[in-house]
């Protein structure tokens, strides 16, 4: 799978109607989805409106990939490391990716408390190829 089928992947994810392009309702829905992270309407709407290209009010995909590009762009081979760090906190041991139980381990190590339904749902919203866990690839895309 290439970058740009990753990037729509990610897209689909966040344009819950489906109607090609991501609304601040649909941004706060999904960034409150991954769990610890909570967005006002306005900030998503703040979000939206730096992010819109084309005055629309929305993120079609040309502006998500333009915004993904950017933040590519910036992450360097330190930030990566980093990246691969923190990843194999969340993985379980040999098997290179996060699944439901080792994210509740980790989370509850943090000290945040949820049950393997919630843990299930947050890989849900990041998991392209659809095998129910994270690769260090598809982590990397949720933390960008």
């Amino acid at each position: 799978m290439d970058k740009y089928e990753q990037y729509e992947l990610v897209f689909n994810k966040f344009d819950v109607n489906k109607d090609g392009k991501i609304c601040a309702l649909e941004l706060q829905r999904c960034v409150g989805a991954l769990g610890n992270c909570e967005m006002t309407i306005d900030e998503a709407a703040a979000t939206m409106e730096f992010l819109d290209g084309d005055g629309d009010g929305l993120m079609d995909f040309n502006d998500f990939v333009k915004f993904v590009e950017e933040q590519d762009g910036e992450v360097n081979g330190e930030e990566i490391g980093y990246l691969k760090e923190v990843f194999k906190f969340y993985e379980m041991e040999g098997c290179e990716c996060i699944t439901p139980k080792s994210l509740k381990r980790m989370l509850s190590r943090l000290g945040i408390s949820r049950n393997i339904e919630d843990c299930i749902a947050m890989i849900h919203h990041f998991d392209l190829n659809g095998d129910g866990v994270l690769n260090f690839d598809e982590f990397r895309v949720m933390m960008m």
